[in-house]
């Protein structure tokens, strides 16, 4: 009976949806452009009823055959949150991709699973949240500190690849009708927002004109200007003094004046009560709303906009700018084809035939084994033979499906963990053991160890180390974090570190580590005793075979750094300082771990013949950047190319060095391959303490490898940096 009353209730929704795309409303009239259509349907509210379309859930209105819509919904590497999904590496993984052709693949896969999964929902009653098609993705702030535990969300600390990663992001997401959105993509945390957490709703970010230009606006800027993200969410923070939410500076000067936003703003989920119970710049929720409302928010996570009607009874705020706000609002879902026949939007025909299919699988190892960055690589132990005699698998992470995910994450029933992987991988004649021989966060409890002298007796031996979103993440998601997901000392547990050496003391025979973790950590002392260090992040479902291809040379790994590993804590300025001065490897003076774009392979390339097609040239030209890249191995592989520039002024006025492009390029052992690049004014830019962009006279130095520039390139094993200068007059 329960069954049969649960068909009736679905069955009821959907011809409810269906009566609705049939009605005689205006607002259901095709034949009208859509913005008459958005006019009448506002026209034909009442006040209450316009409010209540102001919240993420915004109710049905049965008069109006409007049904509701939850407007909050994720997919930050893979439909989130909302049962059976593809799982794609986390989006730090994504980044070291460095090949946008491959994000904009994923991200397609994500929304066409993400339609799929909307369309059934519709037909089953489930409007529920996290089951729509406007998503909170992607995260594109600067992973400006490594101790900040949402940074796994980012793609890293350059605004130039967090761009490039984030526009690819956002168009496979939207898609490329003319008429329509498959799904709308959000870009956020606008702006200025990367920690602390456990301050995130009280602190005021404070940057200067300079570093605001060059570091934290670019990337949305970009996202607005070339990939058309359908809405933007304000930060919980302040910004100077005004909260994010609230900012007529951000809001409407920045992002709608100069950028030419069309789309839709809405809140981070709470920030509006921000504004009085923590900010202190309001007094009343009225006044929160009347405030956000005002500054340009659409659309409000949380609870705070119901108390509009209090606000226009006060005169804090018109009917008249709430209608603004709600057209804004509507324009969305009209994209989305929430207002028309099913059969006008070819998105309504996906079927869940590709949730979960055989080509996103393939396409999610693909991401994974393109992810993963192999640190280090002593005396070229790896890649080890499949045929291997006998292997010891061990540590926390091994036999752990948790580091596959990260956060913010979908369900998958083809999660395949690292030991599953390698056990896969190995021939039916290799002797495998595991145990796990230490526990992830503490010492061991029983102090007899079985462990470290059968791994000792292999001929290899695999630790995988390292931590999970338990403890690092989002406020209150990291349940293993005493900072609120943070990571104040970003080092590998202690006892990970002792169980390492215990597996290296009198041992000579190889020891592969691998690490989870969607952060950088500081550790020289793990450096020196593995003897190769695999970087996994958090893979998603195909991690296990990904990590398993890569040590066993079934592919040459080819992710690189996103990001800067400190080698000590004294490298880091203070974690609440907003100054950029001394971070990312844009600003840093002393050399780091292990630098910005860095990540070795089992092939050896080079780089010869760079020269410009004008050495001499005025401001407003472009440069032409060329060279010749060779594959001397002996296997075929892929090579991330990087060009960095370094300025008139570089250290100074302008970053040491910053990244103005790059380039996956597969070479077959042996071949070469002529690349050139261009770069124009908009990449010679550089900024005022003013915020004012300019271009300077004087030379340019062009490096370009397969690294950020580094006085370690010999010591770390990555191939030449070639160099070539111009001179702008």
């Amino acid at each position: 009976m329960k069954r049969v009353k649960l068909i009736a209730v679905a069955l009821v929704a959907f011809l409810g949806w269906i009566n609705a795309q049939e009605s005689s409303f205006e607002w259901y009239n095709t034949d009208l452009p859509v913005d008459e259509r958005i006019d009448a349907l506002v026209q034909a509210m009442t006040l209450e009823e316009k409010v209540s379309q102001l919240k993420d859930h915004s109710v049905g209105i049965p008069r109006l055959d409007i049904p509701e819509y939850n407007w909050w919904n994720e997919c930050l590497h893979g439909v989130a949150r909302n049962g059976r999904a593809t799982v794609f590496p986390q989006a730090i993984g994504l980044a070291a991709t460095f090949d946008p052709e491959l994000i904009q693949k994923v991200s397609t896969a994500i929304s066409d699973e993400a339609r799929a999964k909307f369309n059934i929902s519709i037909k089953n009653g489930n409007r529920s949240r996290y089951a729509g098609l406007t998503f909170w993705t992607p995260n594109i702030n600067i992973f400006r500190d490594p101790r900040w535990g949402r940074g796994q969300e980012t793609y890293g600390e350059d605004p130039y690849l967090t761009s490039r990663i984030g526009i690819a992001f956002v168009k496979g997401l939207q898609g490329d009708h003319p008429d329509y959105l498959k799904a709308a993509a959000c870009a956020k945390h606008y702006a200025v927002h990367s920690g602390p957490e456990a301050l995130r709703h009280e602190f005021d970010a404070i940057a200067s004109p300079k570093d605001l230009h060059e570091t934290y606006l670019p990337a949305f800027e970009a996202l607005v200007k070339e990939a058309n993200v359908e809405a933007v969410m304000g930060a919980y923070n302040r910004v100077l003094g005004e909260p994010a939410c609230g900012s007529p500076f951000l809001l409407q000067e920045t992002l709608r004046d100069n950028w030419g936003f069309k789309g839709h703003i809405v809140s981070d989920c709470g920030a509006l009560s921000d504004f009085h119970l923590y900010h202190k710049v309001t007094n009343s929720p009225e006044e929160s709303a009347a405030l956000a409302l005002n500054s340009g928010v659409d659309l409000n996570c949380g609870n705070t906009y119901p108390h509009l009607l209090k606000a226009v009874e006060k005169g804090l705020v018109t009917e008249a700018t709430i209608d603004i706000r709600l057209k804004t609002l509507l324009k969305s879902r009209f994209k989305l084809g929430l207002f028309d026949p099913i059969e006008n939007n070819p998105y309504n025909s996906i079927d869940e035939s590709v949730v979960c299919s055989d080509e996103h699988s393939e396409l999610a190892l693909e991401a994974a084994r393109k992810s993963l960055v192999l640190l280090t690589n002593k005396n070229n132990v790896l890649p080890l033979s499949t045929d291997i005699r006998n292997l010891y698998v061990t540590g926390p992470q091994a036999n752990n499906s948790e580091v596959l995910l990260g956060n913010y994450y979908g369900m998958s029933s083809r999660l395949v963990n690292i030991l599953e992987g390698i056990t896969a991988a190995v021939s039916t004649g290799t002797t495998i053991n595991y145990k796990q021989g230490c526990l992830p966060f503490r010492e061991n409890v029983n102090p007899m160890d079985w462990t470290t002298g059968e791994a000792k007796a292999s001929d290899a031996i695999i630790a995988v180390l390292g931590i999970t979103g338990a403890m690092e993440g989002e406020e209150g998601e990291a349940i293993a974090s005493d900072t609120k997901g943070d990571r104040l000392k970003p080092y590998l547990p202690k006892n990970q570190l002792e169980f390492l050496r215990k597996l290296r003391k009198d041992n000579t025979k190889p020891i592969i580590v691998v690490m989870t973790s969607g952060s950088p950590m500081i550790m020289p002392e793990v450096a020196e005793l593995a003897d190769a260090i695999v970087w996994a992040w958090y893979p998603g479902q195909e991690g296990g075979t990904a990590v398993a291809d890569v040590i066993f040379g079934k592919v040459s790994p080819s992710g690189r750094l996103p990001l800067t590993f400190p080698s000590s804590i004294d490298q880091l300025p203070a974690y609440d300082n907003y100054d950029m001065a001394g971070r990312t490897y844009k600003y840093m003076k002393e050399e780091p771990l292990f630098p910005f774009g860095f990540g070795l392979g089992y092939s050896k390339f080079s780089y010869a013949n760079a020269n410009v097609d004008n050495a001499s040239l005025k401001r407003g030209k472009t440069v032409t950047v060329s060279f010749e890249l060779k594959n001397e191995g002996e296997m075929d592989a892929e090579e991330v190319v990087q060009v960095y520039l370094s300025q008139p002024g570089a250290g100074e006025a302008a970053p040491y060095k910053k990244l103005v492009d790059f380039k996956r390029v597969a070479l077959k052992s042996g071949e070469s391959k002529s690349i050139s690049f261009e770069i124009d004014s908009e990449k010679m830019k550089q900024y005022t303490d003013t915020g004012d962009a300019v271009v300077k006279k004087g030379i340019y130095t062009v490096a370009i490898g397969g690294t950020s520039p580094t006085s370690r390139i010999e010591e770390l094993g990555a191939a030449d940096l070639v160099k070539v200068d111009f001179k702008l007059k």
